[in-house]
């Protein structure tokens, strides 16, 4: 899953992906859309908006960023800050 890319940082606006299946899914998923590691953060991949259609275009599923935390808490997968 993706949310739409409204978190601003450096300079341009980020959107999260996660898996609400498995880290293995989430990280099999990005290497498939050509994310590189360094966007990985412990439970999700941050995305630069310029990267978002294209991540779409992969399978990645959107919703809002409601949605997204929701199912990652459901899961059991969201890990807190000092996880990470």
């Amino acid at each position: 899953m993706i949310d739409p890319p409204t978190w601003p940082a450096h300079g341009r606006l980020w959107s999260h992906l996660v898996s609400d299946t498995s880290y293995d899914e989430l990280r099999e998923f990005a290497l498939a859309a050509g994310l590189p590691e360094r966007l990985y953060d412990g439970d999700h991949y941050d995305v630069p908006q310029e990267r978002y259609e294209a991540v779409v275009a992969a399978g990645a599923q959107e919703v809002a960023g409601r949605e997204l935390i929701r199912r990652l808490l459901d899961s059991g997968l969201r890990k807190h800050q000092r996880e990470r």
